[in-house]
């Protein structure tokens, strides 16, 4: 008999062996997982970052946003399950396949025969939007551009090919350049291009199952320019628009709480290297641009007699296309302050030129919404001025002039900060323009879907009721026509 001691000291040499061999049957197992012997990459991640061919972008894959699934290959649900590591969200959205003449038809592309869209997975190019006062209102161009190319990247949103699993429906009408550019009467064909392609959309879109299942309210349809759409938004009024302001239509139509303010595409170039500090800045206030305007804009011109004689001041009338653009780009980046008033609507591209050009808006629109207002606190970088007092004679030189350079400072450095949400890109950048409008649209189905779901309480039981009164109506037809039947036979017999 061994003495107890050894015993003890080989049973604990035997689970010393057996730890270590489960160590290493461990990670032998870590390996395979990983694709080889070489590598301890999850397979999800190495997939993300063969697509984008950059390790990084794995870890600046839409870093705003929370998690949904997206479509069904397995591609995709490999990069999906990788950005759901990072808690992120990226919206799935169904685009209609409406024939060209909606959408890049306007900018004279031609495809094959069938081919409804461009192809931008080859490095083909892109179809280009027309520039000057048009660009200004081109959202649509820039998301169904992002839907197009969201297949072989991790984006805020991604096209999906099942309505049925969809967050949103995409309506991809350039509804702006159709106003732009086919709005004028043609009295042979009785009425304008645009507005019968109007009356297509509203008869295509009010028989699509789609649009039945929730009365039209996930779909999303871009009315940037104040008077696109202008005799299809009420029959549509159920969807969500993406505009510019609410200037021109009433409450019921389009309102803040179903809707998305995005921002304008902006004139001017973007600033560049470095730009001139508070002393070098000998303009205080910048205005150049239309003087007479309807509406809320009037104040534009009062504004205008009452600051036109001040020596630091430069408020002028001024074209926005040519040379005017770039007269107005290099007077902003010269200036401290941007003068951003009312046009005939609340809105004005001049706060996101302002924005570009690091001029620091003054903003003078009394009933103005902005873009993301839920997540930008403007007050930061704007300032902002009520007309009543803007009107109010060396009221606001006086506001202007009282500002420190420190405080000055601040705003504009704020204001550097968030200049790239309001830029417009392709392909779509983090936390830009596109990004931005993407998670505004994500950040309205909470409220959306308790809508949807408080209304489906009862679908159930009412087609329930509504069966068995069909049911109970075929009895009765049926009884009257036995009843009727049998009176006939009585008579022929009789007979």
């Amino acid at each position: 008999m061994k003495p107890p001691i050894l015993e003890k000291r080989r049973s604990i040499l035997y689970l010393c062996i057996l730890s270590v061999s489960l160590l290493l049957f461990s990670c032998f197992s870590l390996l395979r997982a990983g694709g080889g012997a070489d590598s301890l990459t999850p397979p999800s991640v190495t997939k993300i970052m063969a697509v984008n061919d950059n390790s990084s972008s794995v870890l600046d894959c839409g870093l705003r946003h929370r998690t949904l699934e997206i479509e069904s290959s397995s591609d995709l649900r490999t990069r999906r399950e990788s950005c759901d590591r990072k808690d992120l969200m990226f919206l799935r959205v169904y685009m209609y396949d409406l024939p060209p003449r909606f959408h890049f038809g306007m900018l004279a592309w031609e495809g094959r025969e069938g081919q409804l869209w461009p192809d931008l997975s080859g490095g083909g190019a892109v179809p280009r939007y027309p520039g000057g006062l048009n660009l200004q209102h081109s959202v649509e161009y820039w998301l169904t551009l992002d839907l197009l190319s969201s297949g072989g990247r991790c984006a805020a949103a991604v096209r999906e090919m099942n309505s049925s699993a969809a967050d949103v429906i995409f309506v991809p009408f350039f509804s702006s350049l159709s106003y732009n550019r086919h709005s004028k009467l043609r009295e042979k064909e009785g009425g304008s291009e645009d507005q019968r392609l109007q009356d297509e959309l509203v008869e295509f879109l009010l028989h699509r199952e789609e649009w039945q299942r929730s009365g039209g309210r996930d779909h999303l349809i871009v009315s940037h320019h104040p008077n696109s759409l202008a005799s299809a938004k009420l029959k549509l009024s159920a969807a969500m628009f993406v505009v510019a302001d609410f200037g021109r239509c009433s409450g019921d139509v389009s309102n803040l709480g179903k809707d998305i303010v995005a921002p304008y595409q902006h004139v001017v170039d973007s600033a560049a290297g470095e730009l001139p500090p508070f002393d070098s800045r000998a303009t205080l206030i910048y205005f150049q641009g239309a003087i007479h305007r309807k509406n809320g804009g009037a104040v534009r011109e009062q504004l205008y007699h009452l600051l036109k004689d001040e020596e630091d001041v430069h408020f002028a009338y001024g074209a926005a296309r040519g040379l005017g653009v770039r007269s107005a780009a290099r007077g902003m980046a010269t200036a401290k302050f941007c003068l951003t008033i009312a046009g005939d609507t609340p809105s004005s591209n001049r706060l996101f030129d302002a924005i570009a050009r690091r001029c620091v808006p003054v903003v003078i629109s009394n009933d103005l919404e902005l873009p993301f207002e839920d997540v930008l606190d403007y007050a930061e970088f704007c300032v902002f001025v009520p007309a009543a007092d803007a009107l109010r004679r060396g009221f606001l030189v006086e506001l202007l002039r009282g500002f420190r350079r420190g405080e000055w400072r601040r705003m504009w450095e704020k204001l550097n900060q968030v200049a790239g949400h309001f830029e417009y890109q392709f392909p779509s950048q983090k936390d830009g323009a596109v990004q931005m409008i993407w998670g505004a649209v994500a950040r309205k189905l909470p409220s959306l879907r308790l809508a949807l779901h408080r209304e489906s309480r009862f679908r159930r039981s009412s087609r329930r009721r509504l069966q068995s009164s069909r049911e109970d109506a075929k009895f009765f037809r049926d009884a009257a026509g036995e009843v009727g039947d049998g009176r006939r036979i009585e008579n022929s017999s009789v007979s």
